[in-house]
């Protein structure tokens, strides 16, 4: 026994002299993240709204003592006429807090987990948890005009362990087994280019539906590398890259968390979901909690209550649809992000930072947080991608709050006057309103406007240090997109109402217009793609370079309505979740219009179409 305490104190030593940091006492609770689609973040913001905490982190996940302290905070705060928590709203702080507190070690057959510590001197040594948990969304789409009807399924198994090494190390391990049936239609042919290049010859990709089952932009990718059908052998010839048939694949997510200086400082090293520079949930142009996760390296240090900085380095995961090999080879990146924040009191927030995509090589200067990443490259030469950021957000607790974002990829300054009529001019903005409704238990409504202009988060390959073929450095993570879930091209309207009466029980509405260029078909619209790439020659001159948002060739408008909720039983370890809608979907094409370059797509392919779907999508969760 006392070889095995030796060992782990040997255990904690190291990762001490790893992060340099020294050792301080803090609350013995565990510094794993919060998963991001959990309850409480929306809770969190609506305090955070009504004046009832100080300013909340934009960087995402929190940890679990960093929930539990704003939640105390929240309890703690002086009542007023505005900022009042109600007895039921009181309750449901009170039973979520319970959540993430340490519990007796021991079997807890209710929650599927089973607990356990080491003491030694009557002080905690090691502590953690051992559970298993389900998760299955399942979906089924009408489709009216078709009298077609479609079944989808995203359910997962998942094993887990996670604890604590000492009051300032935490761990987590998940490993998880997928069921997944997502079928698509293939639309056609996207050209990568316009046309009228002299420097590029024209390249073409498939573009494929959003998944039939699920309302679109809904459905994400859940799975690391490849899947296999369940009617094939599971041998490497037979892998897929997309579950259109039932397919089984792994997932696995992974962290350690370091916290120090009475939890000042946080360093965490894993493989989780994240997102930064939110202004409400989902909302984030610069990192979406939509992306795909990957390994990085998290610095997030807050030393006043109203000036933070973070950083994160990763490496980013290759897009598998053409094969193991072969997309890998020209992508081979790198993601380094800072963010600094600023607050004034509840009442105004700015954020603001940079980020990059980079060919993997040593670059400490990505790396250091404290050289901004867009300077850092006039230091070293203009290979990578880079973008600057900047968030506003205005409050009055107890009321709402506005805000505006601004995410630009490129621009160039000799034709700024013409920001919104040249493909040169990549950027996205977003802005928003979300008004507390009173006297209905944490109620808001929330009303947001976002634009995604052509080419944003797309790059032109080029040849970077270290690699002698043209290297892809567009802003994606495994095919999927760092920033907005919305592809280039783009805007959406967004009305949201959400309450939450209960701890167990929420509901909301919802109405979206989504607008996009079609990446496909005879007026396929340059621009309106990740695949896409900008045309280096004559930027200035030529027509195929110029833009004009749903005049420039055919676009798809949808019209999503929905209503869901959850609700988690008392009695049984379960939860059931879901929503249910319609969704109208239409093009809208220009008379007389001529795509630049001649169409070739396949036999058949490239019409437009409309339709008018009938969504129910059914989840449950168990032990989670």
């Amino acid at each position: 026994m006392l070889n095995f305490i030796y060992r782990i104190k040997k255990i904690q030593v190291v990762f001490s002299l790893l992060f340099f940091i020294v050792i301080f006492s803090v609350s013995a609770q565990t510094h794993v993240s919060v998963p991001l689609d959990h309850r409480v973040y929306y809770l969190l913001e609506m305090a955070e709204t009504r004046g009832l905490c100080p300013p909340l982190p934009a960087v995402k996940p929190y940890t679990r003592a960093k929930v539990i302290e704003i939640i105390n905070e929240i309890l703690s705060t002086q009542q007023s006429v505005f900022r009042g928590l109600s007895g039921s709203e009181r309750r449901i702080l009170e039973e979520i807090k319970s959540e993430f507190e340490i519990k007796e070690a021991g079997a807890d057959l209710w929650n599927g987990i089973y607990r356990f510590n080491f003491l030694r001197n009557d002080s905690l040594l090691f502590s953690g948890e051992a559970g298993a948990g389900l998760e299955s969304v399942n979906s089924v789409a009408h489709y009216r005009d078709e009298g077609e009807r479609y079944i989808g399924t995203d359910t997962w198994g998942t094993l887990y362990f996670n604890g604590d090494i000492g009051r300032n190390f935490s761990f987590f391990v998940g490993i998880s087994a997928g069921l997944l049936s997502a079928e698509r239609n293939l639309l056609g042919d996207y050209y990568l280019y316009a046309s009228e290049s002299t420097v590029f010859t024209d390249e073409t990709v498939d573009i494929y539906s959003q998944p039939l089952a699920f309302f679109p932009y809904t459905y994400q990718k859940g799975w690391d590398g490849f899947m296999f059908d369940v009617k094939k052998d599971m041998t490497a010839g037979s892998m897929e890259s997309w579950p259109g048939a039932l397919s089984v694949a792994p997932r696995m997510l992974a962290e350690m968390a370091f916290a120090a200086f009475d939890d000042t400082l946080l360093i965490r090293i894993g493989r989780v979901q994240r997102e930064w520079g939110a202004m409400t949930k989902g909302s984030s142009l610069i990192f979406n909690a939509s992306a795909r996760p990957f390994v990085g390296f998290e610095f997030i240090l807050n030393p006043i209550s109203w000036f933070s900085i973070s950083s994160i380095t990763g490496v980013l995961e290759f897009d598998n649809a053409n094969g193991i090999s072969e997309p890998a080879l020209t992508f081979q990146n790198a993601f380094s992000l800072t963010q600094f924040e600023f607050n004034f009191k509840n009442y105004i927030h700015v954020s603001m930072g940079s980020s990059a995509i980079w060919a993997k090589r040593l670059e400490l200067g990505y790396i250091f947080p404290l050289i901004d990443n867009f300077f850092y490259q006039n230091f070293i030469g203009d290979f990578d991608n880079m973008a600057i950021f900047m968030n506003f957000k205005g409050q009055y607790p107890g009321l709402g709050k506005i805000w505006f974002s601004f995410f630009m990829d490129e621009v160039e300054l000799s034709s700024i006057k013409r920001v919104f009529d040249r493909d040169q001019h990549m950027f996205a903005y977003q802005a928003g309103l979300q008004v507390i409704i009173p006297l209905l238990p944490f109620a808001s409504f929330t009303a947001s406007y976002t634009k995604i202009e052509p080419y944003n988060y797309t790059h032109l390959r080029v040849k970077t240090p270290w690699y002698d073929i043209e290297m892809e450095q567009a802003y994606v993570n495994n095919g999927v997109s760092l920033g907005h879930y919305l592809p280039p091209n783009s805007d959406e309207i967004k009305l949201r109402f959400e309450i939450h009466p209960m701890a167990r029980f929420s509901g909301f509405f919802q109405y979206q217009l989504i607008r996009h260029g079609a990446d496909f078909g005879p007026q396929q619209v340059d621009g309106s793609s990740l695949y896409s790439e900008l045309d280096p020659d004559g930027r200035g001159s030529k027509a195929s370079l110029k833009k004009s948002f749903l005049n420039d060739g055919a676009y798809q408008w949808m019209h999503i309505i929905k209503a869901g909720g959850f609700f988690k039983f008392n009695n049984l370890p379960l939860t059931i979740f879901g929503e249910a809608g319609i969704v109208n979907t239409y093009f809208t094409e220009i008379d007389q219009y001529t795509y630049i370059n001649t169409y070739k797509g396949r036999s058949g392919s490239g019409s437009y179409f409309k339709y008018t779907a009938l969504i129910l999508t059914i989840g449950i969760r168990i032990f989670l």
